[in-house]
């Protein structure tokens, strides 16, 4: 294989990852995660991101609630549904990440500096392969 369809191949694998980044960030976006309380006072929706997109009392049990109660109630259920979702987010990002890269802690933002810039930088063989070409004709 000469240079030229070296680097061919090189810009078709990088518009296929491209590509698939793309349709990754659609489904990503369209994460959602709903938990009901276990008797049913709350239900709570949240996006990918965590952020509540709504909020619902399916039946008058809330009613029966102190305020303090309703709103520990809420949060619970709030964070069940947040779990949720970024359960479902870490396991569509994990298929798109490196070797050893950690879905759950990029999703948790608890990754360490390595996850982004680790010591060595990642690069596919064959890049690596034209790279040491490149240096050994100079």
């Amino acid at each position: 294989m000469n240079f030229n369809e070296r680097i061919e191949g090189l810009f078709e694998e990088y518009q296929r990852q491209r590509n698939s980044l793309t349709e990754l960030q659609e489904r990503m976006r369209s994460l959602t995660a709903t938990a009901t309380s276990p008797r049913r006072e709350v239900t709570v929706t949240v996006g990918q991101n965590g952020v509540m997109t709504d909020i619902r009392f399916p039946s008058g049990a809330h009613k029966r609630l102190t305020p303090a109660d309703l709103s520990e109630l809420i949060l619970a259920t709030y964070n069940e549904a947040k779990e949720s979702v970024m359960q479902q987010a870490a396991e569509t990002l994990a298929p798109m990440l490196p070797d050893g890269m950690d879905a759950q802690a990029l999703v948790r933002g608890t990754a360490g500096t390595d996850a982004f810039l680790p010591k060595e930088p990642r690069m596919a063989t064959s890049v690596r392969e034209i790279l040491n070409q490149a240096r050994s004709q100079q």
